[in-house]
């Protein structure tokens, strides 16, 4: 097999939950950059990277990486990639691109240039001067950052937030690779209990399900390198049959989802079902003060209205407080809340444990974490 160097694209901030997967998924040679993990690995790597990274966004694979401060050179060292060995004839190959801090800061033209370099490398190629375009996807970046050139390719199709499951969403989406990346980091365990109290269309609860049961994220979905000629067909078949082999079906889950809202939780519940995990998380209809539970221990995991919209603040700020008080009579459990909130903090009246900076979409936002104790050890049989 060949060796690739391969980029797990992440939101800002995810970046080390990111690598944290890609190392227990037993790849090598990992590196962490800016909204990126690199590593390297085998067309099989590619796959399952595909298959089982459950808070990066995509998995691009790079074809090349130089200096490039003229319109000549990039043309000419893009063009001096081996383009054949990665695109068939009848490639689909559209470019996109980005510019930050570069000399070529015209995007469509770096785009145009790429395009056109790739076109005359085929053409010595595969002796014809004109491509059809209307075999598989090899959708191309070129990234211009301070100067520095790179070509990638990405293996994902849509992005790996889209698992397959989420036929409807509710009126504030939280993406799967964001909800996802909030339970890594909560190190939340399955024989811990976990409740959502703002849960929506359900994308928490059910990403806890999908980990709590080791189901590969990307298990019921397609991806643009299946149809990759110079990956087998085998290896997809190999590790599609692994996903299921090594998924506990038989796990049980203590997972709920609340929220005030009948219809949004109809979709929760529908999403749950075609995420095969209907049977692992009890969605409920119940105000947020009205929280309780008689685990000792668990989690409460939420990413609360924020009052992005003019008129909401004063109704927020309530919520807030609301939260604050209702939380902290489970005072034995952990809580991880996500908002744009600046005064959270003070209005929930406690200081987080830890903070962490991240981003929801465009939204600036911070994750408080507050950490409760740790449960006492069960004794050994």
């Amino acid at each position: 097999m060949a060796d690739y160097k391969v980029v797990a694209a992440t939101t800002f901030g995810l970046e080390s939950v990111a690598a944290r997967e890609v190392r227990d998924l037993g790849f090598r040679d990992v590196t962490v950059e800016n909204g990126k993990v690199l590593f390297q690995t085998s067309e099989e790597g590619i796959c399952r990277a595909n298959l089982w990274l459950r808070s990066a966004d995509r998995v691009r694979v790079e074809v090349g990486s130089f200096k490039a401060t003229t319109f000549d050179e990039l043309f000419e060292k893009t063009k001096a990639i081996p383009w054949s060995d990665w695109l068939p004839e009848n490639a689909q190959f559209p470019v996109d691109g980005k510019s930050v801090k570069s000399t070529l800061f015209s995007i469509s033209d770096c785009q145009a240039i790429v395009k056109k370099a790739i076109v005359e490398s085929l053409k010595k190629t595969y002796k014809v001067t004109w491509f059809e375009e209307t075999g598989p996807l090899f959708r191309i970046e070129i990234a211009m950052l301070k100067d520095q050139a790179t070509i990638t390719i990405d293996s994902s199709g849509s992005g790996l937030h889209r698992r397959g499951y989420k036929t409807l969403i509710g009126l504030a989406p939280l993406r799967e690779t964001m909800a996802a990346a909030l339970i890594l980091l909560s190190r939340w365990k399955p024989d811990t209990a976990l409740i959502d109290p703002f849960c929506g269309s359900g994308t928490i609860p059910i990403e806890a399900a999908l980990i709590g049961m080791n189901i590969a994220p990307g298990m019921n979905r397609q991806f643009a390198c299946e149809n990759w000629p110079w990956i087998p067909k085998e290896i997809w078949r190999q590790l599609r049959a692994e996903t299921h082999d090594v998924a506990d079906f038989s796990q049980e889950l203590h997972i709920i989802g609340s929220d005030i809202n009948d219809e949004v939780l109809k979709v929760a519940r529908r999403n749950a079902e075609a995420a095969f995990v209907s049977d692992k998380v009890h969605f409920q209809t119940l105000p947020m003060a009205q929280l309780s539970s008689k685990r000792k221990y668990g989690k409460i995991i939420c990413n609360p209205p924020y009052g992005e919209r003019i008129g909401e603040v004063g109704e927020i700020d309530r919520l807030y407080k609301e939260m604050g008080k209702v939380f902290a009579q489970l005072d034995t459990w952990s809580y991880y809340v996500l908002t744009s909130h600046p005064d959270f903090e003070l209005l929930f009246k406690k200081l987080a444990s830890k903070k962490r900076k991240l981003y929801n979409g465009n939204i600036r936002v911070d994750l408080y974490q507050y950490y409760g104790p740790r449960p006492p050890k069960r004794a050994a049989r």
